[in-house]
């Protein structure tokens, strides 16, 4: 399968979900909104699920054949390619989370439940949503990324146990269904009637389904890519889910199936999504995610007395100042140390044998 280049307004769409969650993390301090406006934002952590869904589509469309042709052998660069793109800007954000504990330590202002210095380790090596923990810590946008790395680890098993592109779509679209139901079911078990619930129990699996999804629909959207009609239908469906009474874990992942297949068969003409300062905040928009908590932490800290009357320009100032670090982390760390780790030479893995022993 040839390479596919990038769907710029699927960039953009990443940008603008990554707002979302900013906007969602504030939410308490921000002024007086119109009801939709606040509805939208008090949903915002639904935002993640997207982030899945989009991952599993581009992993799938990117890895899928090269592991394919390359066998078990081509793994090794496959995870290189993975730890390049998540692990460094998280250990520089942690590293800052450390500081800032520190400093806390030393004012006598350190809240051991915030940031328990136990568990480090755990975020340290992106484990920390895995079942160990009961309650999010540290930085706290980054237990989604523990759990995208649960399902890095996983996708070549996925990819050698089922290949898409051999079966019939109707059997591809019964799959999807079938894990949303899954998923959704795994929720009811739980009692939680909402996908933001219980985080450190559920998000792993909330993770693991949405992902394997998201691979399902980039083999629909690479056999349905010229037939950018389709893109009306998948906006009905979408819209159809996401005003239905049905409870949220049922409704929402097969919604943002929906939209982000009508956004890919949409294209990228005209599509404002694309639009370059849109795409170039989704380029960067890794950096707004996992800096954008901690930076409120340490804003309010610094300049908030009321958390629920913070003056508007206080808010305008930390908005500004997540845009300049996102700009900053991204080209100051991100993309140097992709290019670092990239460039370190790995040894492929040898064919697996079974010993005649």
């Amino acid at each position: 399968m040839r390479q596919v280049a990038e769907l710029r307004s699927l960039t953009g769409a990443r940008g603008v979900a990554a707002w979302l969650v900013v906007l969602f993390h504030i939410r308490l301090a921000l002024p007086e909104l119109p009801h939709r406006a606040k509805a939208v934002i008090a949903h915002g952590y639904l935002a993640v699920d997207f982030f899945f869904l989009l991952s599993g589509f581009v992993i799938w469309l990117a890895w899928d054949g090269r592991l394919r042709e390359g066998g078990w052998a081509a793994v090794p660069a496959f995870l290189q390619k993975r730890i390049a793109r998540i692990w460094p800007l998280h250990a520089v954000i942690l590293a800052g989370a450390a500081a800032l504990v520190a400093g806390l330590a030393m004012t006598g202002r350190h809240d051991p439940r915030a940031f328990p210095v136990e568990e480090f380790p755990l975020h340290l090596l992106l484990l920390q949503n895995w079942g160990w923990t009961a309650a999010l810590s540290w930085n706290h946008p980054a237990w989604s990324i523990s759990v995208e790395w649960a399902a890095y680890l996983l996708f070549p098993l996925l990819v050698h146990a089922i290949d898409w592109r051999t079966l019939p779509s109707a059997v591809i679209v019964a799959a999807v269904g079938a894990l949303f139901l899954l998923l959704a079911s795994v929720f009811a078990a739980a009692g939680a009637t909402s996908l933001g619930a219980d985080v450190p129990r559920l998000g792993l699996v909330r993770c693991l389904v949405e992902f394997s999804a998201g691979g399902a629909i980039g083999a629909l959207w690479w056999r349905w890519r010229d037939r950018p009609g389709l893109a009306i239908g998948m906006a009905v469906i979408a819209a159809a889910l996401l005003t239905s009474p049905l409870p949220e874990p049922l409704r929402v992942p097969p919604a943002l199936a929906a939209l982000l297949l009508g956004l890919a068969l949409a294209g990228d003409a005209r599509n404002p999504l694309g639009w370059r300062p849109l795409h170039y905040l989704g380029e960067v928009s890794y950096a707004t995610y996992l800096s954008h908590y901690l930076l409120w932490f340490a804003w309010k800290l610094a300049f908030v007395t009321n958390p629920r009357a913070v003056p508007a320009a206080v808010i305008a100032s930390y908005l500004l100042a997540v845009l300049a670090s996102s700009v900053a982390l991204y080209h100051l760390v991100e993309r140097p140390a992709q290019r670092l780790v990239n460039g370190w030479r790995l040894r492929p893995l040898k064919p697996f044998a079974l010993s005649r022993d």
